[in-house]
């Protein structure tokens, strides 16, 4: 019996310490809902995201947050209905849940170590085609339309995560693309009402 009630208290110990863990685990997890991607960058193997999100505060008011989320290969990234996708399918301008660690670092924005990210919402892109006008490397820019005619062009903001191709579909930079070459752009579907107009690049492609 002596040796029944031990195992049992020890079972119940062990049990307790399961359940310790838990708690503390959801203590030191942060939830974002409904998360704007702002920024992507890539570094030595290490992804960066940085959301914004809005905090619910006193008297109704929603405070905004921005946090640079830490990916790394044990982040869980899917999509509303559980598929998994790679750092390289998140976009700007795409509105996610996060999970991710409480312990953050006193950067502005902080950094905080990523468990999850889910795509609650994809943006839509569209397609252009055109002759490759300017190559701003200063500012990671890439106009296409007439370069003697700024009614024509359309200027692309040229982030870390988007995909550069050659002809033969080879992966390349910025500084290998010419002014003249002829390419296809695609892109989000907003854009600013500048002249030209601005919006991001997902992957350009030289045909």
């Amino acid at each position: 019996m002596d040796n029944n009630l031990n195992s049992q208290r020890f079972m119940n110990w062990g049990m307790d310490k399961v359940t310790d863990r838990s708690r503390n685990m959801r203590r030191n997890v942060m939830t974002a809902e409904n998360a704007l991607i702002e920024s992507i960058n890539w570094d030595n193997r290490t992804g960066f995201v940085t959301i914004s999100y809005g905090v619910m505060g006193d008297f109704c008011m929603v405070h905004m947050q921005v946090v640079t989320l830490v990916v790394g290969s044990d982040t869980v990234i899917r999509d509303q209905f559980g598929q998994h996708l790679s750092f390289r399918d998140l976009k700007e301008g795409m509105t996610v849940d996060a999970v991710f660690s409480s312990a953050m670092t006193r950067s502005i924005p902080p950094q905080s170590r990523a468990y999850s990210i889910t795509v609650i919402e994809n943006i839509d892109s569209n397609t252009t085609e055109g002759n490759v006008a300017f190559v701003d490397m200063a500012n990671n820019f890439l106009y296409t339309g007439n370069p003697n005619d700024i009614n024509t062009q359309m200027r692309f903001v040229v982030t870390d995560s988007t995909i550069i191709r050659d002809r033969r579909g080879r992966r390349i930079r910025l500084r290998d693309v010419r002014p003249g070459d002829f390419v296809m752009v695609e892109h989000a579907s907003f854009q600013t009402a500048s002249i030209p107009p601005q919006t991001t690049a997902f992957e350009i492609q030289i045909l």
